[in-house]
Formats: C-alpha cells, sequence, structure tokens
C-alpha cells in the first residue's frame, strides 16, 4: 500500500506522454509539417510538375558547362568526362538530399529579422524540427534527379572493376554526404543568430561546396585541398571515398582506409552542428518588438 505521507508524484508531462523522446518529437514534428507542404505543393500538381523540370533544367546547366570543357580538353586535371561525371553527380545528387530535407535553415536569419521565431519558440515541440520543415520545398527534388541523371551516365561510361565495397560506397557516399551537407546548413543557421544577415556566407559554404566538389581535387592547390579535407572535411562527400571507387590515389596521400571514414566523419560533424545549435539557441534574445 502507498504510505499516505508521502506527498504526491507529479503528474506526467503531457507533451512527453504524447511525443516520448526529444529525438522522436523532432521526427513527428518534422514529418508533419513536411506532409502539410506536400499536399499544400500536390494541390497544384501541373504547377508542380512544371516546376520540376524547370529545376531540372536549370541545375543542368551546370554539367552543360562541363560539357564544354571537354568538348576542348580530353581530361580535367587527369580526370577524363565519365569521372568529372561521377564526382559532379554524387556531389549534387547528396548536396541535393540535404537541401530537400533541411535546406529551409537558411530562412534563419530572416525569421530573426521579423521577430517570427518567437513564434516557432512558443510552441511545445522542437524549434530545429520546425525550422527544417518549414516551406518544405517538393520542387527541390529537380537537383536530385538531375544529379543522379549524371551519376548513373558516369556509372554507365566507366569502366570500373566492381567489388562489394565498391558497389556499397555509392549508397555510403550520398547518405553521410547528405548528412555532412544538412551539418553544414544548421551550422550555418547558427551563425545567423550572431550575424541575422548572413544568408549569403552560410550559401557560399552550401552551395559553394557542392559546386566545388563538382571538379578533381587535381585542379586546386594543395592548400585548398587540405582545408577542406581536415578544417571543413566536405572532401569526405566524394574526393575521398570517390578515389577508391576509382581506384586512383587518395587526395594528400590519405590511406586507403580513410575512404571508409565519410559515416563516422558525417556523424562527428552533425554531433557538432547540434551542440552549436544549443548555444545558438540559448543565446537568442529575441527582437525585442
Amino acid at each position: 500500500m502507498a504510505d499516505p505521507a508521502a506527498p504526491p508524484r507529479p503528474a506526467p508531462d503531457p507533451v512527453d506522454a504524447r511525443f516520448g523522446s526529444p529525438l522522436a518529437e523532432g521526427l513527428r514534428t518534422y514529418r508533419l509539417v513536411v506532409a502539410m507542404w506536400v499536399r499544400s505543393t500536390l494541390t497544384y500538381r501541373a504547377s508542380f510538375a512544371m516546376a520540376l523540370c524547370v529545376a531540372v533544367a536549370a541545375n543542368g546547366l551546370d554539367f552543360v558547362a562541363i560539357l564544354l570543357m571537354f568538348s576542348h580538353v580530353d581530361r580535367l586535371g587527369g580526370f577524363t568526362l565519365g569521372e568529372v561525371a561521377f564526382l559532379y553527380g554524387t556531389s549534387a545528387t547528396a548536396f541535393g538530399l540535404a537541401h530537400l530535407t533541411v535546406g529551409s535553415m537558411d530562412r534563419l536569419g530572416r525569421r530573426i529579422r521579423d521577430g517570427s521565431l518567437d513564434t516557432l519558440l512558443v510552441r511545445p515541440v522542437p524549434v530545429l524540427a520546425q525550422l527544417a520543415a518549414d516551406r518544405f520545398a517538393l520542387r527541390r527534388l529537380g537537383r536530385i534527379t538531375q544529379g543522379a541523371l549524371v551519376l548513373a551516365y558516369a556509372l554507365w561510361v566507366l569502366d570500373i572493376e566492381w567489388s562489394a565495397t565498391r558497389l556499397l560506397m555509392i549508397p555510403m557516399m550520398l547518405v553521410s554526404g547528405a548528412a555532412l551537407f544538412g551539418a553544414l546548413f544548421v551550422a550555418g543557421a547558427v551563425f545567423q543568430f550572431y550575424a541575422q544577415d548572413a544568408a549569403e556566407v552560410q550559401n557560399a559554404f552550401t552551395y559553394g561546396g557542392t559546386t566545388l566538389l563538382q571538379y578533381p581535387p587535381t585542379v586546386f592547390t594543395r592548400e585548398l585541398v587540405a582545408s577542406v579535407t581536415f578544417v571543413l572535411p566536405l572532401a569526405f562527400v566524394n574526393w575521398v571515398p570517390a578515389s577508391y571507387v576509382l581506384d586512383r590515389p587518395l587526395p594528400l596521400g590519405l590511406p586507403v582506409q580513410a575512404a571508409f571514414a565519410p559515416p563516422l566523419v558525417a556523424a562527428v560533424c552533425c554531433v557538432a552542428a547540434g551542440l552549436l545549435w544549443r548555444v545558438g539557441l540559448r543565446a537568442y534574445r529575441s527582437t525585442g518588438s
């Protein structure tokens, strides 16, 4: 029997009882907000189809520029067209996945300036999940589609001696690369807590990063390759694992074991981005309006 003199136990928090762990709560919030925006987008199917086609065509112009280069040269930094297409396809597809899922993080600076971030703070669900799913744009599938088509072309023209590890390296590169770019989106959003007009600075690392990785590391200086390997580890999106798939020496003379490091690097970057997000959110003091 319960002791009548014992103090009553506090009632369970209704939010925790409903959503469970913070991670489950965040995922559920993200899924619900994304579903809302997807339903809104698919209400006008013809408009969505046109937007998707335009996105595929617009993103395809980047690869057209590469094709024009190869109309004058046989190799670029020692890489053939198929190998460059492989770099382009893996970078564009990984970035497209991150852009689709958390690309709305670059809107944080605008929300801070107009005070609308406060409306997210008063809701009993994680702010990060709300912001990542905000205005979920299904048309961003165009970038993924275009990147996947280029990757398929590269795999078709390249004469790769396939093995189980090389075959599994492809999905590993895409998932790990998407996680790395996603961490970069979140980290860039944190910077906007301190510099509200820094969306273009964030874009320089996200959009600029994927453009950088579309070209061989051999066309860049050793210092730049080292900075995106050991400081901002974007090289683990495709340069390092792609060298293993293409049977080329790894950048900077890295050991072959480094080709299998992208999942670990992505996990560390995601944890670091999550910790930075907590610090940035606690530093937020509203607009005062």
